[in-house]
């Protein structure tokens, strides 16, 4: 029997067209998938029963009437805790947080609301998104359906869940070091972080120079269908792209035959990748001369950028410091606290030259990208690993969390788009994720590339839940 809450966007349009199942049925099986399933992975802070009826019946109407307001009418979808959503709280994974509800939606659920699409949940993060593991101190430890016993990754962990488990198939992510790559590599799921200004967002981030807005989902063609609805233009965003979006679905079958391809292991200054992380990535990537792509290894040039990237994410954490009163200091995540109290010794000098790096950065990608249409990468140094820890706890990476997601966020600093694709499971049964890296704006040509691989090395489309300790 097929499981409604499990449908990717084109069964549900063609299900909905022929009447075989409707929009409240389908919202229905979602919920209950949600409710069996938060006991065990921890992936939501809410759920929105009345709330999300009432919208799929709306939707169910249009479908009706043959009023529909295009392919994710009626499509199910999350929204992270840390992104507005109008009449439900907004608590960042922090006790510190109040609990009124919103007033306003942010730029991305009022598009996905505007094509018709149904909310039903909020999904949990670490404190404020700081970190790449999914706990806070205000929603405890999301796990993976991987194996309960290893970590989601973060900063969008409870998305990560509920995609892998097929709890719906849209989810909205953010992205300022990783945050959407990092889970969706380590859950089996396909992510973007697209083009900085490409998808709006409101309120600004702390981190909002380095911070992105994307799809989690799990297939190519929904991530494609999701992003042209959610990056259209949103005037509250100073730094959002005025431009209407292409349809990103359109051509995304045309394959990567001809495309010169860069795949660099280590880029040029990682030390530490996992053996198992490296022969599955470097495999991904040999597939793409299956494609027709010419693949060469080589590494783009820039500098270890993590100094960078730290100081950006300790000024970011400071500004969070300044709105909690000291007396609730002890309610954060000590982790987080730490960050944000290096964050207040440093000056406006420190910020202005930490964001100036990215100049370079961009600068020298651009240049490396009239060589090559894309670079590959791992998407992270390890596999998941035990829940509780920030770093593998063999001590292997230290205790910065930076040491694992060397690949993630020099991407970010430099704001082009990047992605991750399922490459593989290690022998412990882990995914992996490879990461397709492209020219600032080519947000349509990484999907592509994204699509040609999804093609040629189909992965799970649904976690096989395993339970450990």
């Amino acid at each position: 029997m097929t499981d409604l809450a499990q449908l990717d966007l084109p069964a549900l349009a063609e299900g909905y067209e022929s009447r075989r199942f409707s929009p409240v049925e389908v919202i229905e099986a979602t919920l209950a998938a949600a409710e069996r399933a938060n006991p065990v992975v921890n992936a939501f802070v809410l759920l929105d029963h009345d709330g999300a009826l009432l919208a799929a019946r709306e939707s169910e109407r249009r479908w009706r009437e043959g009023s529909q307001k295009g392919r994710l009418d009626g499509a199910p979808f999350t929204v992270k805790d840390n992104v507005l959503w109008r009449g439900h709280p907004i608590r960042r994974g922090t006790r510190t947080s109040g609990t009124e509800p919103a007033a306003e939606n942010a730029p991305a659920v009022d598009r996905l609301l505007e094509a018709g699409a149904v909310p039903f949940g909020k999904t949990t993060l670490p404190e404020f998104g700081w970190k790449g593991i999914g706990d806070s101190p205000l929603t405890g430890i999301t796990r993976n359906p991987w194996n309960t016993g290893v970590t989601t990754g973060a900063s969008s962990a409870g998305a990560a869940a509920a995609a892998a488990l097929g709890i719906g198939p849209l989810h909205i992510g953010t992205d300022g070091a990783g945050s959407i790559r990092i889970p969706c590599s380590f859950s089996g799921l396909f992510g973007i972080k697209p083009s900085f200004g490409r998808v709006p967002a409101f309120p600004p981030s702390p981190f909002a120079i380095v911070s992105h807005v994307g799809p989690m989902t799990r297939s190519v063609a929904d991530a494609a269908a999701m992003l042209t609805a959610i990056a259209a233009p949103d005037s509250r965003d100073i730094a959002a792209l005025v431009t209407p979006p292409p349809d990103f679905s359109a051509g995304l079958d045309a394959g990567i035959a001809g495309l010169r391809v860069a795949w660099s292991s280590r880029l040029g200054y990682v030390e530490r990748l996992d053996p198992e992380v490296e022969q599955l990535c470097a495999a991904a990537a040999a597939a793409f001369a299956e494609a027709g792509a010419t693949v060469e290894e080589a590494d783009p040039g820039f500098p270890d950028p993590t100094e960078t990237l730290r100081t950006l994410w300790r000024v970011g954490a400071a500004s969070i410091l300044d709105g909690i009163p000291e007396s609730r200091w002890p309610e954060l995540d000590p982790g987080f606290l730490q960050q944000a109290e290096a964050g207040l010794s440093l000056t406006g000098r420190d910020f202005v030259a930490a964001a100036n790096a990215r100049y370079p950065l961009h600068r020298g990608m651009a240049l490396f990208h009239q060589r090559y249409d894309l670079l590959l990468t791992p998407t992270l140094a390890v596999p998941a690993f035990a829940v509780g820890h920030n770093t593998p706890p063999d001590g292997s990476y230290g205790e910065d969390w930076l040491n694992w997601t060397p690949y993630s966020y020099p991407f970010n600093l430099s704001l082009q788009p990047a992605a991750t694709v399922p490459c593989g499971v290690t022998e412990a049964g882990l995914p992996v994720g490879l990461q397709i890296v492209g020219p600032m704006g080519a947000d349509a040509l990484v999907l592509r590339a994204a699509r040609a691989f999804e093609q040629i090395r189909p992965w799970p489309k649904i976690a096989p839940l395993r339970v450990r300790p």
